[in-house]
Parts: C-alpha cells; structure tokens; sequence
C-alpha cells in the first residue's frame, strides 16, 4: 500500500505522520493487496483559534471498488485520524463484502440456470 500526506494549513506533531501509517496499516490489513493507494488530507479549518476544526479527510484507491473518501473533523489530530481510518477500514470491508455477495449471488444464479438480474 502506498500513502500520501498533505496537509493544507495544518500544524501538526512530528509524530503524526508514523502514527497515520500505523493506524492506515492496521484498518487496510485485512484488504490485502486490493488497497492500491491511500492519501491523507489534513486540514486546520479555523487555524489557531481551536474548536473541532481539525480536518481528517483519506481518500482510498481500491482495486475492483473504485475510489472512497471518508472524513472527519475533531479538536485534536490524533482523534481525528483514528475516526477517519477506523472509518475507512470499515467502509472498504463493507464495499469488499457487498461486491463479494453479489458475484457469489450472480454466480449461484448462473449454475441454477436462471437469468441473472443483469440479464433481465
């Protein structure tokens, strides 16, 4: 998996960048090789003034699936990015599992002889 950080008016700790990759490695483990690239966006809406304005925004390149964004805004960076990766992980796994059960669906229909509901 290849990832890329940009942050766009953001301060952020030295450490976050590995603490991304960690929680980027742990949430895409299980998508094996189907995770062809992530970027991470980090945006400070409000500046210096505080609040949640801390903007976690990982788009994901996924081989069969397409492309999928998810986005989070918290008052810390560290937050923000364990929501946003949880997130992530968890809406390729359901995109995975939907793409999954409908060729298995479509192929139960071909071996039974019925039309599949392309066909139709």
């Amino acid at each position: 998996m290849k990832w890329l950080l940009k942050a766009q008016g953001a301060t952020y700790p030295a450490t976050l960048p590995d603490h991304i990759e960690r929680r980027l490695r742990f949430a895409l483990a299980r998508l094996g090789d189907r995770v062809e690239r992530v970027i991470v966006l980090l945006q400070d809406n409000n500046g210096p003034k505080g609040g949640i304005d801390k903007e976690c925004r990982i788009l994901a390149k996924v081989q069969g699936c397409g492309a999928i964004m998810a986005t989070v805004a918290d008052s810390e960076w560290t937050a923000a990015v364990d929501r946003a990766t949880t997130r992530i992980g968890h809406t390729l796994s359901r995109r995975i599992g939907r793409l999954r059960d409908r060729r298995i669906q479509t192929y139960r229909m071909s071996v039974a002889g019925v039309a599949s509901p392309a066909a139709r």
